[in-house]
């Protein structure tokens, strides 16, 4: 998914793709990557880091390895791609798809779910990560998937979290798996954990009923509420942003995780969001850059022992210039000032996640991007939502290391 010309990064419309090392014929056996801080195209992230019990691993799409072009053959040959490219990048790393704690799967068309599935199964077949599935945008117009991953490092314990009051889910994840300190949470969606039935009503009764599930994977990973780092909000309509805020912080009356919000298009359109956590038995606290924020339903940033969990930044309102790359910069400006506070840098940063409003901008963020960041860059995702508030069109929320 890289490109081999720099006058290539330039032109195309850049996307947050990780390349897989696995060869064309997709068996996955292809060579370490050059280093964790580069990617055979030169775009302006890692393909992985590792990160002390962690490794993060770029988006990646289903192209032949070092080139542009996604396989031919539909939804089921670009999963399979996807997956044996990310299977190939921890090969490099001598770890393997069984080491996956979470994974967040992107379809351009949400229709493409059971078929994604039947693949995905192939390659998650016992103990599969945790896992959340939304229809995005992606940068390269014939990708249909773009799929990212965090694994445990060698040597590093991962655990299945089942609780008992669940049914196990009848999809191809986990409720929980914890790897080290760090418990990651299914995304979540309004289920009934007896039956794993779909259960119907208002955005803030489904929003009651899914950290009501989420809380049972804490529990049964010895965490509770007080102990979540970080929330990814998927949102089937962005008008339900108050009704679902106003529920979610009765969960967290005090220190709240970081979170980014946005709207995405669900795999149940009886579904009205889907949330998806992560939370530590390590020391918390709060990062707040010029002070708390009463009220608010979210932090700037929790530390989670040595690791720091950023929310997802947008550019601050309300003359927010109408420039996407002026957009990036201010937005990158603000996670520098977070990073400044906690002691840290860019390049201390191991995965960032990055929302278009349009993903024909990607270019002009990725220029930002490139230049603020730096030379040692996160992995990263790079997909197309609808963002929560009038003008915004750039959001991104990091994951840092000390």
């Amino acid at each position: 998914m890289f490109r081999s010309a720099a006058l290539v990064i330039l032109a195309l419309p850049a996307f947050g793709l990780a390349l897989g090392c696995a060869p064309p014929d997709g068996s996955g056996a292809g060579a370490p990557a050059e280093s964790a801080d580069t990617n055979e195209l030169g775009l302006p992230f890692s393909e992985v880091r590792e990160s002390g019990d962690l490794v993060y691993l770029a988006g990646a799409i289903g192209n032949v390895p070092g080139t542009l072009d996604v396989v031919p053959g539909g939804i089921e040959a670009q999963v399979r791609q996807t997956l044996d490219n990310l299977k190939g990048a921890l090969e490099g790393l001598g770890l393997d798809l069984s080491r996956a704690v979470a994974v967040n799967v992107y379809l351009a068309d949400i229709r493409h779910f059971q078929a994604m599935n039947s693949v995905y199964r192939e390659y998650f077949a016992v103990d599969p990560p945790t896992r959340a599935t939304v229809q995005a945008g992606i940068a390269i117009p014939d990708a249909l998937v773009e799929i990212s991953l965090v694994a445990a490092n060698e040597g590093v314990e991962r655990t299945i979290i089942h609780p008992e009051a669940m049914q196990s889910p009848e999809l191809p994840y986990s409720w929980g798996v914890k790897a080290g300190d760090t418990l990651f949470v299914a995304g979540a969606t309004a289920r009934d954990p007896d039956t794993f039935q779909p259960v119907g009503g208002t955005v803030g009764e489904q929003i009651e009923r899914i950290m009501g599930n989420v809380g049972l994977v804490l529990e049964a990973g010895g965490l509770d509420y007080s102990d979540v780092a970080n929330c990814k909000v998927f949102l089937d309509d962005s008008r339900r942003f108050g009704e679902m805020n106003e529920v979610y912080r009765t969960f967290f009356p005090e220190d709240p995780p970081s979170r980014a919000t946005v709207q995405a298009r669900l795999a149940n359109p009886l579904f009205q969001a889907e949330v998806q956590c992560v939370a530590s038995s390590a020391e918390r606290s709060v990062l707040a850059p010029g002070g708390p924020r009463s009220g608010s339903p979210l932090s700037p940033g929790i530390w989670a022992g040595d690791r720091l969990y950023l929310s997802g930044m947008v550019p601050p309102g309300p003359d927010r210039s109408e420039d996407p790359e002026e957009q990036t910069r201010a937005v990158l400006g603000r996670l520098e000032e977070a990073l400044t506070a906690a002691g840290l840098t860019f390049a201390d940063v191991d995965d960032a996640l990055v929302f278009l409003e349009d993903m024909r901008d990607y270019a002009a963020m990725n220029e930002a991007y490139r230049e603020i960041v730096g030379a040692s860059p996160p992995a990263r995702a790079t997909v197309g939502t609808p963002l929560m508030g009038a003008g915004i069109q750039v959001e991104i929320m990091m994951t840092a290391h000390r």
